[in-house]
């Protein structure tokens, strides 16, 4: 089996979830024997243990060299500042050309390639998807990590965006969702059959995501004291946000929850991770809270930085309004660290031994996080729990699903 593959990021160099899950699945193919052509809108460099690797813009690798300017999670007014300073002809006129230019560049790139199958992932590469099951005929599988809907909180969803995502769909042979939560929205506001609809859970590869100097010993990780990071002061709780801070992920309501916690345990210290364009609503919410002393930002994090703040945390708070799955919790968890979901996140699903929360209930999620600080026992339990239910949802069972879905489709006659 030969999958020719079209994603937008691969980490390092990924803004959010998406890149992660592109590769755990990339991987987890190249390690069963599954061929896999990744195919990227622009140059990066990409990791070692990746399979071949084909880009649509600059580079050696024995590949055709076409040149896009999109970025993950990027917006028209964000495209449109790239595109300023850029003095090319090339590029389109905005993100909406863009995308289509990257149609026609797939068709071109997928004439030297053999394949069995298309796998497009998100919005900006269903329509190269699309594009390339009319010129080959070779059937479409288009996976959603996120809808439209989701990531504008279900409301003021942009038409443009909607009408790639709906054609994709309903052009795609199947339709991979990462949570039955994003299956139902994309039956219900996209119309599309729930037959052709299958989910496949994210996974992790737990030992990517703990800290370099943790012990092995499922015991010793929970019965250890936390380590103490050099900005929190001994005896002090942390309760620990990491994630973009954008409007579907709730850091609002995370501090609204921290303000109320403060009141019946005073000596806790709300680490805020990330970036984004709510950054400094953020930080000036805190200060009008009256909280900001109980605030850390610690700016965006990854690998080993994110790994340790995960670690020293007594506890990790996903507020999230739409949260088509969530890989954070799972993050958490391989570190020994519990964990409150929203009950509006797709990762919920998956979770059984996890504290979860309306995101809107700001009362019942600060309820949960002073349980969760002030009974160890409970934290404990949640912890090595969760630790277990998270290393089983590896990225080997995803490929094995998608796989299956392949095997259906090349097939079927």
């Amino acid at each position: 089996m030969r999958v020719l593959m079209f994603g937008w990021e691969l980490p390092p160099h990924n803004s959010g979830g998406l890149g992660v899950a592109c590769h755990g699945l990339a991987r987890a193919f190249s390690d069963s024997g599954t061929d896999i052509i990744f195919v990227l809108p622009r140059k990066i460099d990409v990791p070692s243990d990746l399979p071949y690797v084909r880009f649509a813009e600059g580079g050696s690798l024995k590949m055709k060299h076409l040149d896009m300017l999109l970025r993950p999670y990027v917006t028209s007014r964000e495209y449109e500042y790239y595109r300023r300073n850029i003095k090319s002809d090339i590029y389109g006129h905005n993100l909406f050309a863009e995308v289509l230019r990257y149609a026609e560049a797939a068709a071109l790139l997928a004439e030297e390639e053999e394949f069995d199958v298309i796998h497009a992932h998100d919005w900006l590469s269903f329509l190269a998807g699309v594009r390339v099951k009319l010129e080959t005929g070779k059937p479409l599988v288009v996976h959603v990590h996120a809808t439209g809907f989701e990531l504008s909180g279900e409301n003021n969803v942009d038409e443009r965006i909607y009408a790639i995502e709906k054609e994709g769909m309903e052009e795609a042979d199947c339709v991979v969702t990462v949570s039955e939560r994003t299956k139902n929205i994309v039956t219900r506001l996209y119309g599309i059959d729930p037959e052709k609809i299958v989910v496949v859970h994210n996974g992790i590869k737990a030992d990517e995501y703990r800290v370099s100097s943790q012990e092995n010993s499922m015991e010793e990780k929970f019965d250890s004291q936390k380590p103490r990071m050099p900005f929190v002061r001994a005896g002090q709780k942390v309760v620990l946000y990491a994630g973009r801070l954008t409007l579907h992920k709730g850091p609002d309501l995370f501090l609204r929850a921290a303000r109320r916690v403060l009141d019946y345990e005073p000596d806790t210290l709300f680490i805020v991770a990330g970036s984004g364009d709510m950054e400094g609503q953020i930080i000036r919410q805190s200060a009008a809270l009256g909280i900001a002393d109980h605030v850390f930002f610690a700016g965006f994090a990854r690998g080993e930085e994110l790994n340790k703040l995960y670690y020293a945390a007594d506890l990790y708070v996903l507020p999230s309004v739409a949260e088509p799955f969530g890989m954070t919790p799972l993050e958490s968890l391989v570190n020994g660290t519990p964990v409150l979901i929203s009950k509006q996140a797709g990762v919920s699903e998956a979770l059984s031994h996890a504290l979860k929360a309306d995101f809107w209930d700001v009362d019942e999620m600060s309820n949960k996080i002073i349980m969760a600080l002030r009974y160890p026992i409970l934290a404990k339990q949640l912890a090595k729990y969760g630790y277990l239910e998270a290393i089983a949802l590896t990225w080997q069972k995803a490929a094995e699903k998608c796989k299956t879905v392949y095997n259906k489709l090349v097939h079927k006659d």
